[in-house]
């Protein structure tokens, strides 16, 4: 059976990167903020998400390696070159929907 779409949510997102780089994520994996790498609060380590921009229709992979947001109603947090490939870096945040594949 897959589980394949069996997540979906959307909400806020941010990025970080800066300062966290080559520390271990919550995985255990060094933090590399150039990876497709993301964190999220409860999904398991290794989920891999479709995230789309809601504003731009942008959509890019990533894999879950770290927990997060810890800031108000986000809902995930991008690697720097995550946020950069979705085109929302120099904003800081934007809407999301997230779906796992």
């Amino acid at each position: 059976m897959s589980t394949a779409g069996a997540f979906a949510q959307c909400g806020g997102a941010s990025w970080y990167g800066p300062g966290f780089n080559g520390h271990r994520a919550a995985s255990g994996q060094i933090f590399n903020e150039n990876a497709m790498t993301a964190a999220h609060r409860s999904l398991p380590f290794g989920t891999k998400l479709r995230v789309t921009d809601q504003r731009t229709g942008n959509a890019i992979v990533v894999t879950i390696n770290d927990r997060g947001p810890f800031h108000g109603r986000r809902i995930i947090d991008l690697s720097a070159g995550a946020a950069s490939k979705l085109g929302f870096r120099n904003r800081g945040t934007t809407s999301v929907c997230i779906e796992q594949i």
